[in-house]
C-alpha cells in the first residue's frame, strides 16, 4: 500500500511539473496572424485582389544591325517621343561604302554618255552610207562593218545604262543601312533603364535582346491584379476600385476597372484584372506591388483624405499585468510587444500604437504564453 501511495504522488508531481515546464521546454504549436491596414473603403470591398504596376505601352528598344554604339543621346529618367533619336552606331564604314558607290555611278554615267555620242555620231555615217550604197558609190561591205559597229555602241550603252543603275541601287541599300544605323524612340515615354554607353556592341548578334534601352509610357501604367475565378461574377468594367502600393501602404489610390482578361490561369485559378489610377501617379513606378480592392460604391474626395486604420484581430490582444500585449512571431520565438488599441472594426480592434503593418502575431495568446517562447507555426 506505501508503495502505491508512492507512485501516485510521484505521477501527480509529474503531470505537474510537465504542465509547467513543458511549455518551457518544446516548441508550443500556434496559430498566427497579420496586422493590416484597413481602409475607410473597407465596408464597400467586394474582391480583394494582388497584383504588379504594368505600362500598357512598352518598348525594349534595340538595334536592327550589329555595330558599335558611337553616341547615345538619353538617359535614365529622359522623356522622350516617338521619333527622337535615342542613340547613334559607328558609320564611317558606310559613309565610305555610299562615298564609292556614287563614285561608280559618276563614272557609268559618264561612259553612257561617252557611249551615247559615239553612237549617235556613227548613226549619222551609218545613214549617209546606206545612201551611198543605193547610189552604187559605196560597197556593201563597208555598210556591213558600220551597222556591226552600230551594234556593238548600242550594247555598250545599255551596258553603261545597267551599270549606272546598279550603283544607284547600291547607293540606295546603303542609304538604308546607314538609316538604320540610327535608333529612334518607337514610343513616347519614359527611358526606364540604363541605356547602353557609347562603344558598347549591340544587335541581333546579342539573342535579339533589348540591348539599348526600354521606354515605358507611364499615362498607360495599370494594375493587373489576379482575381479569383470564384470571384470574377463580382467584377464590373467600369467599376470603382482602391489601389495600395506596397511602396506606400498609407497611401491610397482611386482606381478604374478597365479590363478583364480573356483567359483563367489555371494553376492559380486566377483572371488579371487592369485598373487604372483614376488619381495622380506621383510615386507611381512599373513593377511595383499593388493590393487592389474593387468596391461597390466609388470612393469620395473627403473619404480619401481619412487615414488607413492599422488593425488586428482582437483575440490577438491579451492583457498581462495591467497592459495589453500581443505576441509577435520572430524566428520561432515569441516576443511580447505592449500596444494601444482603438475602437473596435468588425471582428478586428484597432491598433493605436504597437507593431508595424505585416507584423505576424499569435492569433489566441493563453496565459501560458511568455517572451522568448521557442513556437511551432499550427495550421
Amino acid at each position: 500500500m506505501a508503495v502505491l501511495l508512492v507512485l501516485g504522488v510521484l505521477a501527480a508531481g509529474g503531470v505537474a511539473a510537465y504542465q509547467k515546464l513543458g511549455p518551457r521546454i518544446y516548441k508550443q504549436p500556434v496559430t498566427v496572424t497579420e496586422i493590416a491596414l484597413v481602409s475607410p473603403a473597407q465596408a464597400s470591398v467586394l474582391v480583394t485582389a494582388t497584383g504588379y504596376v504594368v505600362p500598357q505601352s512598352w518598348s525594349k528598344v534595340g538595334a536592327k544591325i550589329p555595330g558599335r554604339l558611337a553616341r547615345v543621346f538619353v538617359k535614365e529618367g529622359d522623356v522622350v517621343k516617338a521619333g527622337d533619336v535615342i542613340a547613334m552606331l559607328e558609320s564611317a564604314d558606310q559613309k565610305t561604302a555610299i562615298t564609292a558607290a556614287q563614285s561608280r555611278a559618276v563614272a557609268a554615267r559618264a561612259t553612257g554618255k561617252t557611249a551615247r555620242a559615239n553612237l549617235a555620231e556613227l548613226e549619222v555615217r551609218l545613214e549617209r552610207a546606206r545612201s551611198l550604197v543605193n547610189q552604187q558609190a559605196m560597197a556593201r561591205m563597208e555598210l556591213q562593218d558600220l551597222e556591226a559597229r552600230h551594234k556593238v555602241l548600242a550594247e555598250s550603252v545599255s551596258a553603261a545604262d545597267a551599270q549606272g543603275a546598279a550603283s544607284e541601287a547600291e547607293i540606295d541599300t546603303w542609304k538604308v543601312g546607314l538609316k538604320d544605323r540610327v535608333i529612334a524612340a518607337p514610343i513616347s515615354g519614359t527611358v526606364i533603364t540604363k541605356p547602353a554607353a557609347a562603344g558598347e556592341t549591340v544587335g541581333p548578334q546579342l539573342g535579339g535582346i533589348a540591348n539599348i534601352a526600354e521606354i515605358a509610357d507611364f499615362s498607360s501604367i495599370v494594375v493587373e491584379a489576379d482575381v479569383p475565378e470564384a470571384r470574377l461574377s463580382l467584377v464590373t468594367v467600369e467599376g470603382p476600385a482602391e489601389i495600395v502600393l506596397d511602396a506606400y501602404p498609407t497611401r491610397r489610390y482611386r482606381g478604374t476597372v478597365v479590363g478583364i482578361g480573356k483567359r483563367v490561369n489555371r494553376s492559380k485559378a486566377t483572371v488579371v484584372v487592369k485598373v487604372r489610377f483614376t488619381d495622380t501617379l506621383e510615386g507611381v513606378l512599373p513593377d511595383m506591388s499593388a493590393r487592389v480592392s474593387l468596391l461597390r460604391d466609388a470612393i469620395k474626395p473627403e473619404t480619401l483624405q481619412e487615414k488607413a486604420k492599422k488593425v488586428v484581430a482582437k483575440e490577438a490582444v491579451l492583457e498581462r499585468s495591467g497592459a495589453k500585449v500581443v505576441f509577435a512571431v520572430d524566428n520561432g520565438k515569441l516576443q511580447a510587444l505592449n500596444v494601444t488599441t482603438g475602437v473596435a472594426v468588425g471582428s478586428s480592434i484597432e491598433l493605436v500604437d504597437g507593431p508595424a503593418v505585416g507584423t505576424r502575431v499569435v492569433r489566441n495568446p493563453t496565459s501560458e504564453n511568455f517572451d522568448g517562447q521557442r513556437i511551432k507555426e499550427g495550421e
